[in-house]
């Protein structure tokens, strides 16, 4: 169906995928932490305007979705604290922010907590929003290979108008991960370092 403007794009950003592949590839181990974060909605325009080969039908960013791991604010204070501003910062921008609690080992704070539930999350969001028709293409932001059923249900479910599905990856000299789909040509958005540079979110949100 699409809007008026064009096709209708969401993009489904697996954040703490996207921060740690931006660290790998733009960055040194020591970096700050502030180095590898991107504002969401900068993100979601540079992906939207980035039109696949072939591909002629204009396109509208319906909507940016951050999917996030939460950390604890009786275990983490100040992270809890940090990720609050965060989520406020990007959500006043125009993002939506899908928070999911982390998981704390029983060893903790020996080992470090876990993101959990994030990626079974945007796979059912972005399933569910396809088969609602609300959105015309799905742009999935990770290289997380636990969201590959996600991209297969694009060629697989029958939806009652067409729905496409994208991938994007960030990419720099030997330093190239993507997901893929079997069988299937699935179209990724691979972004270098002068796409990257544009788009960090500079701001270190430990501090009030």
């Amino acid at each position: 169906m699409g809007s008026k403007d064009g096709k209708r794009v969401v993009v489904f950003m697996d954040e703490a995928n996207v921060y740690n592949d931006a660290r790998r590839c733009f960055h040194s181990h020591a970096a700050p932490s502030p180095h590898g974060r991107v504002w969401p909605m900068r993100f979601g325009r540079e992906l939207v305007n980035r039109v696949p080969l072939g591909t002629s039908e204009p396109r509208a960013l319906e909507e940016v979705r951050v999917y996030t791991g939460q950390p604890a604010s009786t275990k983490q204070s100040k992270s809890y604290a940090a990720h609050r501003r965060q989520a406020a910062a990007w959500q006043k921008s125009g993002a939506t922010v899908v928070a999911r609690p982390l998981r704390y080992p029983s060893d903790w704070p020996k080992s470090r907590p876990e993101q959990k539930g994030v990626d079974v999350q945007i796979a059912i969001d972005m399933v569910l929003m396809a088969i609602q028709d609300q959105l015309d293409i799905a742009i999935l932001a990770s290289t997380d290979t636990d969201l590959k059923p996600a991209l297969e249900a694009f060629y697989t479910l029958p939806f009652e108008s067409p729905k496409s599905v994208e991938v994007a990856a960030w990419k720099k000299g030997g330093f190239a991960k993507r997901l893929g789909v079997s069988g299937n040509h699935l179209w990724c958005h691979y972004l270098d370092e002068q796409a990257y540079q544009p788009l960090r979110d500079h701001r270190d949100y430990t501090q009030p």
